[in-house]
């Protein structure tokens, strides 16, 4: 592969300040949604005593899961040694970034107080696993951080493949450790199954390269640069791949659950009368997240389709979002088993009810703005993009 050059975005055409400045307004929407919250307090949002973690918890998640999978496209250069995906392992390092920083500005900014941050990280509860999460993103910041320098700055090239590494495993530490807080949560009959955290990982890398697709779609597109077929089939059959192992592990979670009796009922919850999580579990997450994208993409009539490729990795990024309301909010929906054996009359008995308010959501929503135009700034302040992706620079690359 010939020398890769690197350039700057010029961000001075009216696409780019429309873009920013749209970005903007949903920002300082999602900022006076959290002043609304919080000048009134969370009563005023969907949330209740049964439903602690709403709307934004949802899209903060999907930007953390994401985050660790859009690093994916730099491991696989330095840590696989595939030559093809070397030139964009600094713009997968700035997405990962930027999709972290999106995801914990939401839950920065649904705290009830943004600075019970300081709390978190100076007092550590280490029987937590959310305790330890905090750790995890305070490390990859560092770590991914450390990765791009040694990339950008030439005489550190020869250790970016240790860098790459140690990046490569942290990700899937913390993905880990992320899933961790469900597989763990042995109170909630929905989350109790250790099968959660390799299936958190799975999900990062289809949500994390469906993200990155798009982003670097449209990056080439609007900068006019090429963008050759050899790349862009690359990633979209591993999208495909991740895509189908997702439903894999999805399907082995529900009927391991089926197959345990005591689990019968928050199955038959989501799987057949749950009705709002149901239909969103069979056709948010199974068919417009799973099913369709796979069709888009080994289809013979839509495969090698730039527009079916990145309508795919939309509706990959919506079944991911829907995927994990039906995980956080489906999962505390379901009532817990405080007496076994017992019915409970009054108070948490029942199914709980919840219903998004235009705040929290558009809070969650403003985590992708933030992640956006972080990469929309950093690509014009400095050289993330190769100059060209073009298929003659990728002809020799395995």
């Amino acid at each position: 592969m010939s020398a890769i050059r690197y350039l700057q975005t010029e961000g001075r055409s009216f696409g780019f300040y429309a873009l920013v400045a749209g970005l903007g307004v949903l920002i300082l929407a999602a900022l006076g949604g959290v002043y609304y919250m919080e000048h009134n307090g969370h009563w005023v949002s969907g949330m209740s005593n049964r439903i602690v973690w709403g709307m934004p918890h949802v899209f903060a998640l999907f930007l953390i899961v994401a985050a660790s999978g859009a690093l994916n496209v730099a491991s696989i250069s330095s840590v696989f040694n595939k030559k093809a995906y070397k030139p964009l392992s600094r713009l997968s390092g700035l997405v990962a970034l930027a999709l972290l920083a999106g995801g914990l500005t939401v839950l920065v900014l649904d705290l009830g107080r943004p600075d019970r941050l300081i709390i978190a990280m100076t007092s550590y509860n280490f029987k937590s696993i959310f305790a330890w999460n905090i750790i995890l993103y305070n490390g990859f910041f560092v770590i991914v951080a450390v990765y791009l320098w040694m990339m950008f700055e030439r005489r550190m090239n020869k250790f970016s493949h240790k860098a790459g590494l140690a990046a490569f495993t942290w990700r899937l530490i913390l993905t880990t450790g992320t899933g961790s807080i469900f597989g763990f949560l042995v109170s909630r009959q929905a989350y109790d199954a250790v099968i959660m955290a390799p299936m958190f990982v799975i999900m990062s890398f289809a949500f994390g390269l469906a993200f990155f697709v798009l982003v670097l779609m449209a990056s080439y597109k609007w900068t006019e640069r090429q963008l050759g077929d050899a790349i862009v089939d690359r990633l979209s059959n591993l999208l495909g791949v991740f895509v189908a192992a997702v439903i894999y592990f999805v399907a082995v979670y529900h009927l391991g659950n089926l197959y345990l009796a005591e689990n019968t009922g928050v199955e038959n919850f989501i799987l057949f009368d749950g009705g709002i999580y149901t239909q969103l579990f069979w056709y948010g997450q199974i068919i417009l997240g799973g099913l369709i994208p796979m069709a888009l993409i080994y289809h013979p009539a839509t495969k090698g389709n730039r527009s079916m490729l990145g309508l795919a990795s939309v509706l990959i990024i919506i079944g991911g979002i829907i995927q994990l309301y039906v995980i956080i909010i489906g999962g505390q929906a379901y009532p817990m088993e405080m007496f076994p054996g017992k019915e409970i009359l009054e108070g948490y008995g029942g199914i709980a009810q919840y219903t998004p308010s235009l705040p929290e959501t558009v809070l969650g929503v403003s985590g992708i703005a933030v992640a956006v135009i972080a990469i929309t700034f950093a690509v014009k302040l400095l050289p993330f993009l190769p100059e060209s992706l073009a298929d003659t620079n990728h002809k020799d690359c395995k």
